[in-house]
Protein backbone atom coordinates (compact mmCIF):
# COMPACT_ATOMS: atom_id res chain seq x y z
CA UNK A 1 0.00 0.00 0.00
CA UNK A 2 0.98 3.51 -1.02
CA UNK A 3 1.96 6.08 1.39
CA UNK A 4 2.32 9.41 1.50
CA UNK A 5 5.64 11.20 0.68
CA UNK A 6 7.22 11.13 4.79
CA UNK A 7 8.14 14.63 3.80
CA UNK A 8 4.46 16.09 3.62
CA UNK A 9 4.52 19.16 5.96
CA UNK A 10 2.90 19.36 9.28
CA UNK A 11 2.76 23.14 9.89
CA UNK A 12 0.09 24.14 11.91
CA UNK A 13 -0.50 27.52 13.71
CA UNK A 14 1.06 30.58 12.62
CA UNK A 15 3.43 28.38 10.32
CA UNK A 16 0.37 27.56 8.34
CA UNK A 17 1.15 29.58 4.92
CA UNK A 18 -2.10 29.15 1.75
CA UNK A 19 -2.08 31.37 -1.17
CA UNK A 20 -4.80 32.22 -3.35
CA UNK A 21 -3.17 33.04 -7.49
CA UNK A 22 -5.97 33.31 -9.76
CA UNK A 23 -5.43 34.43 -13.53
CA UNK A 24 -6.33 38.22 -14.69
CA UNK A 25 -9.16 36.99 -17.13
CA UNK A 26 -12.31 37.99 -17.10
CA UNK A 27 -14.35 39.55 -13.83
CA UNK A 28 -13.95 37.77 -10.61
CA UNK A 29 -16.68 35.46 -10.44
CA UNK A 30 -18.07 33.57 -6.92
CA UNK A 31 -16.43 30.48 -7.47
CA UNK A 32 -13.12 32.37 -7.34
CA UNK A 33 -14.10 34.15 -4.23
CA UNK A 34 -15.09 31.39 -2.13
CA UNK A 35 -11.45 29.88 -2.99
CA UNK A 36 -10.05 33.22 -1.71
CA UNK A 37 -12.44 33.03 1.17
CA UNK A 38 -11.43 29.45 2.97
CA UNK A 39 -7.95 29.97 1.97
CA UNK A 40 -8.33 33.21 4.23
CA UNK A 41 -10.48 32.19 6.64
CA UNK A 42 -8.08 29.49 7.12
CA UNK A 43 -5.07 31.25 7.45
CA UNK A 44 -6.47 33.82 9.73
CA UNK A 45 -8.32 31.15 11.65
CA UNK A 46 -4.66 29.72 12.50
CA UNK A 47 -2.60 32.92 12.72
CA UNK A 48 -0.88 31.67 9.42
CA UNK A 49 -0.40 33.91 6.36
CA UNK A 50 -2.33 34.45 3.23
CA UNK A 51 -0.08 34.99 0.26
CA UNK A 52 -1.55 36.62 -2.59
CA UNK A 53 -0.01 35.23 -6.16
CA UNK A 54 -0.89 36.71 -9.63
CA UNK A 55 -0.56 33.70 -12.41
CA UNK A 56 -0.29 35.69 -15.39
CA UNK A 57 2.01 33.96 -17.91
CA UNK A 58 -0.55 33.89 -20.63
CA UNK A 59 -0.27 36.57 -22.61
CA UNK A 60 -3.13 36.41 -25.10
CA UNK A 61 -6.03 35.97 -22.14
CA UNK A 62 -4.51 38.29 -19.09
CA UNK A 63 -5.37 41.57 -18.43
CA UNK A 64 -3.95 44.83 -16.41
CA UNK A 65 -7.90 45.57 -16.52
CA UNK A 66 -8.58 41.78 -14.84
CA UNK A 67 -5.99 42.45 -12.32
CA UNK A 68 -7.14 45.64 -11.22
CA UNK A 69 -10.84 44.06 -11.08
CA UNK A 70 -9.22 41.50 -8.50
CA UNK A 71 -7.23 44.13 -6.49
CA UNK A 72 -11.01 45.65 -6.71
CA UNK A 73 -13.06 42.61 -5.52
CA UNK A 74 -10.77 41.73 -2.44
CA UNK A 75 -10.71 45.60 -1.19
CA UNK A 76 -14.42 45.43 -1.75
CA UNK A 77 -14.88 42.23 -0.02
CA UNK A 78 -11.98 42.81 3.27
CA UNK A 79 -10.18 40.24 2.19
CA UNK A 80 -6.82 41.23 3.18
CA UNK A 81 -3.68 39.26 2.27
CA UNK A 82 -0.07 39.10 4.21
CA UNK A 83 2.27 38.57 1.29
CA UNK A 84 2.01 39.56 -2.24
CA UNK A 85 0.77 41.92 -5.14
CA UNK A 86 0.91 45.77 -3.87
CA UNK A 87 1.82 44.49 -0.37
CA UNK A 88 5.50 43.08 -1.07
CA UNK A 89 6.92 40.48 1.10
CA UNK A 90 10.06 38.33 1.06
CA UNK A 91 9.64 36.04 -2.21
CA UNK A 92 8.96 39.05 -4.64
CA UNK A 93 7.92 39.48 -7.39
CA UNK A 94 4.64 37.68 -6.86
CA UNK A 95 3.53 37.76 -10.82
CA UNK A 96 4.72 34.93 -12.39
CA UNK A 97 5.18 36.97 -15.48
CA UNK A 98 8.07 38.74 -13.86
CA UNK A 99 9.71 35.16 -12.36
CA UNK A 100 11.23 34.24 -15.43
CA UNK A 101 14.99 34.32 -14.49
CA UNK A 102 13.81 32.18 -10.88
CA UNK A 103 12.17 29.91 -13.11
CA UNK A 104 15.51 29.36 -15.13
CA UNK A 105 17.45 28.75 -12.02
CA UNK A 106 15.12 26.10 -10.75
CA UNK A 107 15.01 24.36 -14.44
CA UNK A 108 19.06 24.23 -14.19
CA UNK A 109 19.04 22.60 -10.41
CA UNK A 110 16.05 19.92 -11.69
CA UNK A 111 18.29 19.63 -15.02
CA UNK A 112 21.65 18.43 -13.08
CA UNK A 113 20.02 16.37 -10.93
CA UNK A 114 18.26 14.35 -13.39
CA UNK A 115 14.96 15.13 -12.90
CA UNK A 116 14.14 16.38 -16.01
CA UNK A 117 15.58 15.38 -19.24
CA UNK A 118 15.34 16.73 -23.49
CA UNK A 119 12.28 15.53 -25.18
CA UNK A 120 12.17 15.50 -28.85
CA UNK A 121 9.28 13.54 -29.94
CA UNK A 122 6.52 15.59 -31.54
CA UNK A 123 2.96 14.53 -31.64
CA UNK A 124 3.00 12.25 -35.04
CA UNK A 125 6.14 10.25 -34.38
CA UNK A 126 4.66 9.52 -30.49
CA UNK A 127 1.37 8.36 -32.15
CA UNK A 128 3.46 6.08 -34.55
CA UNK A 129 5.18 3.99 -31.93
CA UNK A 130 1.69 3.73 -29.97
CA UNK A 131 0.30 2.45 -33.16
CA UNK A 132 3.06 0.18 -33.76
CA UNK A 133 3.56 -1.01 -30.08
CA UNK A 134 -0.45 -1.59 -29.66
CA UNK A 135 -0.50 1.32 -27.16
CA UNK A 136 -3.79 3.32 -26.89
CA UNK A 137 -3.57 7.00 -28.90
CA UNK A 138 -4.71 8.67 -25.51
CA UNK A 139 -2.25 7.21 -23.31
CA UNK A 140 0.35 9.74 -25.06
CA UNK A 141 3.36 9.80 -24.44
CA UNK A 142 5.95 6.57 -23.99
CA UNK A 143 8.63 7.76 -22.08
CA UNK A 144 10.65 7.47 -25.28
CA UNK A 145 13.21 9.90 -24.82
CA UNK A 146 14.23 9.10 -21.68
CA UNK A 147 17.05 7.43 -22.10
CA UNK A 148 18.77 9.57 -25.37
CA UNK A 149 22.37 8.75 -25.86
CA UNK A 150 24.34 12.24 -26.42
CA UNK A 151 24.83 11.44 -29.77
CA UNK A 152 20.92 10.71 -30.43
CA UNK A 153 20.39 14.31 -28.86
CA UNK A 154 23.46 15.83 -31.25
CA UNK A 155 21.46 13.82 -34.24
CA UNK A 156 17.79 15.73 -33.11
CA UNK A 157 19.96 19.44 -33.19
CA UNK A 158 21.35 19.18 -36.16
CA UNK A 159 17.90 18.48 -37.95
CA UNK A 160 16.61 21.91 -36.35
CA UNK A 161 15.12 20.61 -33.57
CA UNK A 162 14.51 22.68 -30.45
CA UNK A 163 13.69 20.15 -27.21
CA UNK A 164 11.21 20.19 -24.69
CA UNK A 165 11.76 19.40 -20.92
CA UNK A 166 9.91 16.72 -19.38
CA UNK A 167 10.24 15.61 -15.61
CA UNK A 168 11.09 11.82 -14.82
CA UNK A 169 8.32 10.63 -13.35
CA UNK A 170 8.85 8.15 -10.11
CA UNK A 171 7.60 4.62 -11.61
CA UNK A 172 5.80 4.16 -8.35
CA UNK A 173 2.06 4.80 -6.57
CA UNK A 174 1.56 8.82 -5.39
CA UNK A 175 -0.45 9.22 -2.19
CA UNK A 176 -1.40 11.75 -0.36
CA UNK A 177 -4.10 12.56 2.11
CA UNK A 178 -6.80 15.12 1.25
CA UNK A 179 -7.37 17.08 4.00
CA UNK A 180 -11.02 17.27 2.54
CA UNK A 181 -11.29 13.43 0.74
CA UNK A 182 -9.21 11.62 2.71
CA UNK A 183 -6.60 9.25 1.05
CA UNK A 184 -6.17 9.50 -2.73
CA UNK A 185 -3.44 7.27 -4.59
CA UNK A 186 -2.45 7.63 -8.42
CA UNK A 187 -1.48 4.46 -9.37
CA UNK A 188 2.56 4.03 -10.84
CA UNK A 189 2.14 4.32 -14.76
CA UNK A 190 -1.34 6.36 -14.71
CA UNK A 191 0.46 8.94 -16.60
CA UNK A 192 3.33 9.87 -18.41
CA UNK A 193 6.29 11.70 -18.06
CA UNK A 194 5.06 15.63 -19.01
CA UNK A 195 6.09 18.31 -20.64
CA UNK A 196 6.63 21.55 -18.04
CA UNK A 197 8.97 23.73 -20.44
CA UNK A 198 8.41 24.30 -23.93
CA UNK A 199 10.74 23.85 -27.10
CA UNK A 200 11.48 27.67 -26.57
CA UNK A 201 11.68 27.57 -23.47
CA UNK A 202 8.59 28.94 -21.71
CA UNK A 203 7.82 26.67 -18.74
CA UNK A 204 4.57 25.73 -18.30
CA UNK A 205 1.72 26.67 -15.49
CA UNK A 206 1.81 22.63 -14.90
CA UNK A 207 5.28 23.58 -13.66
CA UNK A 208 5.59 27.32 -12.53
CA UNK A 209 2.55 27.24 -10.16
CA UNK A 210 4.34 24.51 -7.87
CA UNK A 211 7.62 26.15 -8.15
CA UNK A 212 6.54 29.26 -6.67
CA UNK A 213 4.31 27.30 -3.92
CA UNK A 214 7.78 25.41 -3.12
CA UNK A 215 9.94 28.51 -3.13
CA UNK A 216 7.06 30.78 -0.95
CA UNK A 217 6.79 27.94 1.57
CA UNK A 218 3.28 27.04 0.67
CA UNK A 219 2.54 24.85 3.48
CA UNK A 220 -1.49 24.09 2.39
CA UNK A 221 -2.99 23.98 -0.97
CA UNK A 222 -6.68 24.83 -0.67
CA UNK A 223 -8.18 24.86 -4.27
CA UNK A 224 -11.13 23.57 -6.06
CA UNK A 225 -12.05 19.77 -6.84
CA UNK A 226 -11.34 20.64 -10.84
CA UNK A 227 -7.76 20.67 -9.92
CA UNK A 228 -7.53 17.74 -8.39
CA UNK A 229 -6.04 15.68 -11.10
CA UNK A 230 -2.94 17.61 -11.38
CA UNK A 231 -2.13 16.52 -8.03
CA UNK A 232 -0.55 13.72 -9.27
CA UNK A 233 1.64 15.75 -11.22
CA UNK A 234 2.45 17.89 -8.73
CA UNK A 235 3.33 15.23 -6.25
CA UNK A 236 6.11 14.23 -9.03
CA UNK A 237 7.60 17.25 -9.14
CA UNK A 238 7.82 18.16 -5.52
CA UNK A 239 9.38 14.77 -4.83
CA UNK A 240 12.06 16.50 -7.73
CA UNK A 241 12.23 19.22 -6.30
CA UNK A 242 12.96 18.33 -2.50
CA UNK A 243 15.94 15.97 -4.19
CA UNK A 244 17.04 18.66 -5.94
CA UNK A 245 17.16 20.74 -2.68
CA UNK A 246 14.68 23.72 -4.22
CA UNK A 247 12.34 22.90 -1.39
CA UNK A 248 12.02 20.61 2.25
CA UNK A 249 8.66 19.36 2.17
CA UNK A 250 5.68 18.67 0.10
CA UNK A 251 2.44 20.71 1.28
CA UNK A 252 -0.96 19.48 2.57
CA UNK A 253 -3.85 19.71 -0.21
CA UNK A 254 -7.59 20.00 0.03
CA UNK A 255 -9.73 20.09 -3.06
CA UNK A 256 -12.87 22.10 -2.19
CA UNK A 257 -16.22 21.06 -3.86
CA UNK A 258 -17.36 22.35 -7.25
CA UNK A 259 -20.24 24.82 -7.01
CA UNK A 260 -23.16 24.23 -9.45
CA UNK A 261 -25.96 26.61 -11.23
CA UNK A 262 -29.10 26.74 -9.47
CA UNK A 263 -30.03 24.09 -11.62
CA UNK A 264 -28.76 21.00 -13.40
CA UNK A 265 -25.48 19.48 -12.01
CA UNK A 266 -23.18 21.52 -13.84
CA UNK A 267 -20.67 24.14 -12.90
CA UNK A 268 -22.20 27.71 -12.07
CA UNK A 269 -20.44 29.19 -15.79
CA UNK A 270 -18.47 32.34 -15.38
CA UNK A 271 -21.49 33.51 -17.80
CA UNK A 272 -23.70 32.79 -15.23
CA UNK A 273 -25.13 35.67 -13.65
CA UNK A 274 -25.17 34.26 -10.45
CA UNK A 275 -20.94 33.84 -11.19
CA UNK A 276 -20.70 37.93 -11.71
CA UNK A 277 -18.94 39.04 -8.40
CA UNK A 278 -19.82 42.62 -9.51
CA UNK A 279 -23.31 42.39 -9.97
CA UNK A 280 -24.12 41.04 -6.80
CA UNK A 281 -22.64 44.08 -5.76
CA UNK A 282 -24.17 46.62 -8.15
CA UNK A 283 -27.68 44.88 -6.85
CA UNK A 284 -26.85 45.88 -3.11
CA UNK A 285 -25.50 43.07 -1.54
CA UNK A 286 -22.90 43.95 1.24
CA UNK A 287 -19.50 42.66 2.12
CA UNK A 288 -21.12 40.34 5.12
CA UNK A 289 -23.95 38.87 3.76
CA UNK A 290 -22.30 37.60 0.15
CA UNK A 291 -19.45 36.10 2.37
CA UNK A 292 -21.84 34.26 4.88
CA UNK A 293 -23.73 32.82 1.94
CA UNK A 294 -20.19 31.57 0.42
CA UNK A 295 -18.77 30.48 3.08
CA UNK A 296 -22.54 28.13 3.12
CA UNK A 297 -21.00 26.46 0.05
CA UNK A 298 -18.81 23.31 1.53
CA UNK A 299 -19.10 24.18 4.82
CA UNK A 300 -21.99 24.96 7.82
CA UNK A 301 -21.00 26.53 11.11
CA UNK A 302 -23.50 24.35 13.11
CA UNK A 303 -27.24 22.82 12.66
CA UNK A 304 -29.33 24.97 11.54
CA UNK A 305 -27.67 27.86 11.64
CA UNK A 306 -27.04 30.00 8.38
CA UNK A 307 -26.49 33.57 9.93
CA UNK A 308 -22.39 34.47 11.31
CA UNK A 309 -20.15 37.10 11.52
CA UNK A 310 -16.95 36.89 9.49
CA UNK A 311 -15.10 36.92 13.23
CA UNK A 312 -17.51 33.93 14.46
CA UNK A 313 -16.83 32.43 10.35
CA UNK A 314 -13.00 32.68 11.43
CA UNK A 315 -13.28 31.30 14.58
CA UNK A 316 -15.04 27.97 13.50
CA UNK A 317 -13.72 27.12 9.61
CA UNK A 318 -11.31 24.66 9.73
CA UNK A 319 -10.87 23.11 6.15
CA UNK A 320 -10.72 19.47 7.63
CA UNK A 321 -15.19 20.31 7.72
CA UNK A 322 -15.60 21.28 4.57
CA UNK A 323 -18.08 18.82 2.92
CA UNK A 324 -16.59 17.48 -0.65
CA UNK A 325 -19.91 17.30 -2.31
CA UNK A 326 -21.17 19.87 -4.85
CA UNK A 327 -22.56 22.97 -3.49
CA UNK A 328 -25.43 24.54 -5.12
CA UNK A 329 -25.66 28.52 -5.25
CA UNK A 330 -29.22 29.91 -4.18
CA UNK A 331 -29.50 33.17 -5.20
CA UNK A 332 -32.99 33.39 -3.20
CA UNK A 333 -31.36 32.55 0.09
CA UNK A 334 -28.23 34.44 -0.66
CA UNK A 335 -30.34 37.50 -0.74
CA UNK A 336 -32.34 36.19 2.14
CA UNK A 337 -28.41 36.14 4.12
CA UNK A 338 -27.96 39.52 2.85
CA UNK A 339 -31.19 40.88 3.68
CA UNK A 340 -30.36 39.81 7.73
CA UNK A 341 -26.67 41.12 7.67
CA UNK A 342 -28.49 44.34 6.54
CA UNK A 343 -30.49 44.18 9.27
CA UNK A 344 -27.43 43.56 11.69
CA UNK A 345 -25.59 46.49 10.21
CA UNK A 346 -26.15 50.05 12.60
CA UNK A 347 -28.14 52.44 11.35
CA UNK A 348 -25.41 55.23 10.68
CA UNK A 349 -23.83 52.50 8.62
CA UNK A 350 -26.92 51.22 6.40
CA UNK A 351 -27.47 54.52 6.01
CA UNK A 352 -23.73 55.53 4.52
CA UNK A 353 -23.75 52.48 2.53
CA UNK A 354 -27.16 52.99 0.69
CA UNK A 355 -25.86 56.87 -0.35
CA UNK A 356 -23.94 55.30 -3.33
CA UNK A 357 -27.08 53.06 -5.10
CA UNK A 358 -29.18 56.26 -4.31
CA UNK A 359 -26.44 58.06 -6.55
CA UNK A 360 -26.57 55.57 -9.10
CA UNK A 361 -30.37 55.92 -9.31
CA UNK A 362 -30.44 59.51 -10.08
CA UNK A 363 -32.04 60.56 -6.72
CA UNK A 364 -29.09 63.02 -6.53
CA UNK A 365 -25.59 63.72 -7.79
CA UNK A 366 -23.35 64.98 -5.12
CA UNK A 367 -25.87 64.93 -2.31
CA UNK A 368 -26.66 68.13 -0.83
CA UNK A 369 -26.26 68.19 3.17
CA UNK A 370 -29.85 68.50 3.30
CA UNK A 371 -30.27 65.42 0.81
CA UNK A 372 -27.72 63.56 3.29
CA UNK A 373 -29.89 64.50 6.54
CA UNK A 374 -33.05 63.41 4.43
CA UNK A 375 -31.49 60.04 3.34
CA UNK A 376 -29.85 59.22 6.57
CA UNK A 377 -33.30 60.20 8.44
CA UNK A 378 -35.30 57.60 5.77
CA UNK A 379 -32.79 54.73 6.19
CA UNK A 380 -34.44 53.48 9.87
CA UNK A 381 -37.54 53.15 7.50
CA UNK A 382 -36.08 50.75 5.09
CA UNK A 383 -33.44 48.78 6.73
CA UNK A 384 -36.14 46.24 7.94
CA UNK A 385 -37.59 45.80 4.67
CA UNK A 386 -35.30 45.39 1.94
CA UNK A 387 -32.22 41.95 1.59
CA UNK A 388 -30.35 44.26 -1.28
CA UNK A 389 -29.49 48.12 -0.72
CA UNK A 390 -29.84 47.80 -4.72
CA UNK A 391 -33.83 47.99 -3.51
CA UNK A 392 -33.36 51.35 -1.32
CA UNK A 393 -33.80 53.82 -4.37
CA UNK A 394 -37.29 52.34 -5.69
CA UNK A 395 -38.21 52.85 -1.79
CA UNK A 396 -36.15 56.13 -1.16
CA UNK A 397 -36.83 57.66 -4.58
CA UNK A 398 -39.76 59.78 -3.35
CA UNK A 399 -38.08 61.69 -1.32
CA UNK A 400 -35.32 63.22 -3.60
CA UNK A 401 -37.82 64.87 -6.07
CA UNK A 402 -41.19 67.31 -6.68
CA UNK A 403 -42.71 64.89 -9.75
CA UNK A 404 -43.88 61.73 -8.74
CA UNK A 405 -44.08 58.72 -10.98
CA UNK A 406 -46.41 55.99 -10.50
CA UNK A 407 -46.22 52.81 -10.83
CA UNK A 408 -48.49 51.51 -13.18
CA UNK A 409 -49.86 48.48 -10.60
CA UNK A 410 -50.22 51.37 -7.87
CA UNK A 411 -52.69 53.02 -10.12
CA UNK A 412 -54.77 49.67 -11.07
CA UNK A 413 -54.89 48.79 -7.71
CA UNK A 414 -56.80 51.98 -6.23
CA UNK A 415 -60.10 51.79 -5.50
CA UNK A 416 -62.88 53.25 -7.00
CA UNK A 417 -63.35 56.04 -4.32
CA UNK A 418 -59.48 56.94 -4.16
CA UNK A 419 -59.64 60.73 -5.12
CA UNK A 420 -62.61 61.28 -2.18
CA UNK A 421 -60.19 59.28 0.15
CA UNK A 422 -57.78 61.66 -1.28
CA UNK A 423 -59.56 64.52 -0.86
CA UNK A 424 -60.48 63.65 2.65
CA UNK A 425 -56.53 63.31 3.29
CA UNK A 426 -56.54 67.15 2.69
CA UNK A 427 -59.15 68.30 4.51
CA UNK A 428 -57.93 66.79 7.50
CA UNK A 429 -54.17 67.18 7.23
CA UNK A 430 -54.91 71.33 6.67
CA UNK A 431 -55.45 72.34 10.47
CA UNK A 432 -52.57 69.91 11.53
CA UNK A 433 -49.74 72.74 12.78
CA UNK A 434 -47.12 69.34 14.43
CA UNK A 435 -46.93 67.41 11.73
CA UNK A 436 -45.54 64.48 13.24
CA UNK A 437 -45.96 60.69 12.48
CA UNK A 438 -48.51 60.74 15.35
CA UNK A 439 -50.59 63.60 14.80
CA UNK A 440 -50.87 62.54 11.19
CA UNK A 441 -51.92 59.33 12.23
CA UNK A 442 -54.59 61.00 14.44
CA UNK A 443 -55.93 63.22 11.34
CA UNK A 444 -56.27 60.11 9.07
CA UNK A 445 -57.75 57.89 11.20
CA UNK A 446 -60.47 60.04 12.06
CA UNK A 447 -61.13 61.07 8.50
CA UNK A 448 -60.68 57.79 7.13
CA UNK A 449 -61.19 54.58 9.37
CA UNK A 450 -63.82 56.57 11.90
CA UNK A 451 -65.93 59.38 8.94
CA UNK A 452 -65.65 57.63 5.91
CA UNK A 453 -65.63 53.72 7.26
CA UNK A 454 -63.23 52.44 5.92
CA UNK A 455 -60.77 49.45 6.28
CA UNK A 456 -56.97 50.83 7.57
CA UNK A 457 -55.83 48.73 4.69
CA UNK A 458 -58.15 50.57 2.14
CA UNK A 459 -57.85 53.82 3.61
CA UNK A 460 -54.11 54.08 3.33
CA UNK A 461 -53.65 52.98 0.01
CA UNK A 462 -54.33 56.35 -2.19
CA UNK A 463 -52.58 58.45 0.31
CA UNK A 464 -49.30 56.37 -0.01
CA UNK A 465 -49.61 56.34 -3.61
CA UNK A 466 -49.72 59.90 -3.69
CA UNK A 467 -46.91 60.27 -1.54
CA UNK A 468 -44.66 57.63 -2.76
CA UNK A 469 -45.80 56.64 -6.40
CA UNK A 470 -46.23 52.95 -4.82
CA UNK A 471 -48.04 50.46 -3.19
CA UNK A 472 -45.06 49.31 -0.89
CA UNK A 473 -43.39 52.27 0.44
CA UNK A 474 -42.11 53.16 3.90
CA UNK A 475 -44.31 54.02 6.75
CA UNK A 476 -46.91 56.23 5.45
CA UNK A 477 -47.07 58.31 8.32
CA UNK A 478 -43.30 58.90 8.74
CA UNK A 479 -42.72 59.67 4.89
CA UNK A 480 -45.24 62.55 4.81
CA UNK A 481 -43.24 63.97 7.98
CA UNK A 482 -39.83 63.78 5.65
CA UNK A 483 -41.20 65.06 3.27
CA UNK A 484 -43.26 68.07 5.20
CA UNK A 485 -46.49 69.22 4.96
CA UNK A 486 -46.43 71.23 2.05
CA UNK A 487 -45.28 68.61 -0.18
CA UNK A 488 -47.82 66.46 1.28
CA UNK A 489 -50.48 68.62 0.42
CA UNK A 490 -49.47 69.02 -3.09
CA UNK A 491 -48.70 65.45 -3.76
CA UNK A 492 -52.61 64.91 -2.22
CA UNK A 493 -53.95 67.18 -4.64
CA UNK A 494 -52.05 66.19 -7.83
CA UNK A 495 -53.46 62.63 -7.95
CA UNK A 496 -56.70 63.96 -6.74
CA UNK A 497 -56.34 66.40 -10.45
CA UNK A 498 -54.81 63.23 -12.09
CA UNK A 499 -57.83 61.06 -11.05
CA UNK A 500 -60.46 63.61 -11.34
CA UNK A 501 -59.26 64.22 -14.77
Amino acid sequence: MATPHPLTTTASGADVRVRFCPSPTGLPHVGMVRTALYNWAYARHNGGKLIFRIEDTDAARDSEESFQQLVDALTWLKIDWDEGVQVGGPHEPYRQSQRHDIYRGVIEKLLASGALYESYSNAEEIDARNEANGRAKQLGYDNFDRDLSDEQKAAFREEGRQPALRLRVPDEDLTYVDLIRGEVTFPAGSFPDFVVVRPNGVPLYTFVNPVDDALMGITHVLRGEDLMPSTARQLALYAALIDAGVTTFVPRFAHMPLVLGETGNKKLSKRDPQADLFLHRERGFIHEGLLNYLALLGWSIGPDRDIFSLDEFIAAFDIENVNPNPARFDQKKAESINGDHIRMLDVKDFAERTIPYLAAAGSFDEPTHEQLVLAFRAAPLVQERVQLLGEVPGMLGFLFTDEISYDADALKGLPANAAEVLEACITALEPVTDFSPEKIQDALATALVENLELKPRVAYGPPRVAITGRRVSPPLFESMELIGKDATMQRLATLVQILRS
